[in-house]
C-alpha cells in the first residue's frame, strides 16, 4: 500500500525540528566536560600504543569514524568489532594500548563482556557513554558523558540525536589531542599523501621539474636560431640563458619571441642575448611546489628556471608539471 506523501512545509518542519533538538545535544555537551574529560586526554597522550576504538551498532559506526579522525590527527588508532574481540580479535589489543568503548546505554552486552579481559590484561579504559553510572562508565578509568535529554526521533528510540553528541565529543577529543601533540599540517599531509592537502604539502620543485637532459639552455652569445630549436626539441616554452661559468643570466620564452618577431624583420642575425628576459624568473629545488604555483600566476608566466645556490640551472618547471601532479 502506497503511503501518503507529507506536503512540503510539513516535510520542513520535521527537518527543522530535528536539526534544533540535535543543535541542543551538541549544545548540552559543553555542561558536562570535566576532569575526567583531562584524563581520558592523559591517557591517550601517556599510551605507548594504539587507540583501539569499539561499539556496536550505531554507536560502532560512530567508533568507525572516531578511530579514523584519530588516526589521521597524529593519535594512532583502529576500529575492533567488539564481537568479533570476544571470538579471537582480542589479540590485537595490548597493555600498551588504550580502549576506547562507545555505547549510549553503556550496557552494550558486547561492549561490556570486554571488561573482565581488559582488567585482566591491565589495559586503560576510557568510556563514551550516554549514562554516566552505567556498568562501562562505572568501570572506566575515564568517563565522557555523551548523553542527551531525547533522541530527535519522534519515537525517542532510532539514535539521532545520541549519535550526533558522540560524534561531536568525539572529534573534540581528536582536536584536543592533536594540539597538545603540536600536531601541524604538515604533519597531516603526511597521513594523507594521495590527498591534495598532501600533494600540497609534500610536493617539493625538485620532485616535478625537468633535469638532465631535459633541461632547456643555451649559452650566452648564441644566434637566436639556436634558442629557437632548444625551445623546440625540449617542448617547456623556454629556455634558460647560461654565462661562461654556468649561471643563470636569463630566458628567452614563447613570449619573447613574438616581441622580437614585431622588433625585428629578420632574425637571422638577432642574438639571444639582445632579446632574452633578464634575470629571469627562478625558484629553489626545496621550494614547495605549491609556491611554484604562486609564483608563476602572480608573474603571468608557466615556467619557471630551477637554480642551485650558485644560480646555476639544475632543472625546469612548467605549469603542465603542477596540473598532472595534482598541486592544483
Amino acid at each position: 500500500m502506497r503511503q501518503p506523501i507529507a506536503p512540503s512545509s510539513l516535510l520542513r518542519e520535521s527537518a527543522l525540528r530535528t536539526l534544533q533538538i540535535e543543535q541542543a545535544a551538541i549544545g548540552g555537551l559543553q555542561a558536562k566536560l570535566d576532569e575526567s574529560f583531562d584524563r581520558a586526554c592523559e591517557l591517550i597522550l601517556a599510551c605507548q600504543g594504539r587507540v583501539v576504538v569499539t561499539g556496536m551498532g550505531k554507536s560502532g559506526h560512530i567508533a568507525g569514524k572516531l578511530a579514523a579522525t584519530l588516526a589521521s590527527t597524529g593519535t594512532p588508532a583502529f576500529f575492533v568489532h567488539p564481537g568479533e574481540a570476544s571470538h579471537g580479535d582480542l589479540g590485537m589489543i595490548t597493555r600498551a594500548d588504550v580502549v576506547l568503548a562507545l555505547s549510549n546505554s553503556g550496557e552494550t552486552a558486547e561492549v561490556t563482556a570486554l571488561l573482565p579481559l581488559l582488567k585482566r590484561l591491565g589495559t586503560p579504559l576510557v568510556s563514551m557513554t550516554g549514562r554516566p553510572h552505567s556498568t562501562l562508565a562505572k568501570h572506566a578509568d575515564a568517563h565522557l558523558n555523551s548523553g542527551v535529554e531525547r533522541e530527535a526521533c519522534p519515537l525517542d528510540l532510532a539514535p539521532t540525536s545520541s549519535t550526533t553528541a558522540a560524534l561531536a565529543l568525539g572529534d573534540a577529543l581528536a582536536v584536543a589531542l592533536l594540539e597538545a601533540r603540536g600536531f601541524t599540517a604538515e604533519d597531516f599531509a603526511l597521513s594523507h599523501p594521495g590527498g591534495s592537502l598532501g600533494k600540497r604539502l609534500l610536493l617539493r620543485v625538485r620532485d616535478l621539474m625537468h633535469d638532465g637532459a631535459r633541461l632547456p639552455q643555451v649559452a650566452l652569445g648564441s644566434p637566436l636560431r639556436d634558442a629557437l630549436l632548444e625551445i623546440t626539441r625540449q617542448g617547456l616554452g623556454f629556455t634558460c640563458v647560461v654565462d661562461s661559468e654556468g649561471r643563470l643570466a636569463g630566458v628567452y620564452t614563447d613570449g619573447d619571441l613574438r616581441r622580437t618577431l614585431d622588433q625585428f624583420h629578420n632574425l637571422r642575425d638577432v642574438c639571444v642575448d639582445d632579446v632574452m628576459t633578464r634575470p629571469g624568473k627562478r625558484i629553489g629545488p626545496d621550494i614547495l611546489a605549491a609556491e611554484a604555483v604562486r609564483i608563476m600566476e602572480e608573474s603571468r608566466i608557466t615556467a619557471l628556471a630551477v637554480v642551485d645556490e650558485q644560480q646555476r640551472p639544475i632543472g625546469a618547471l612548467h605549469m603542465h608539471d603542477l596540473l598532472a601532479s595534482g598541486v592544483i
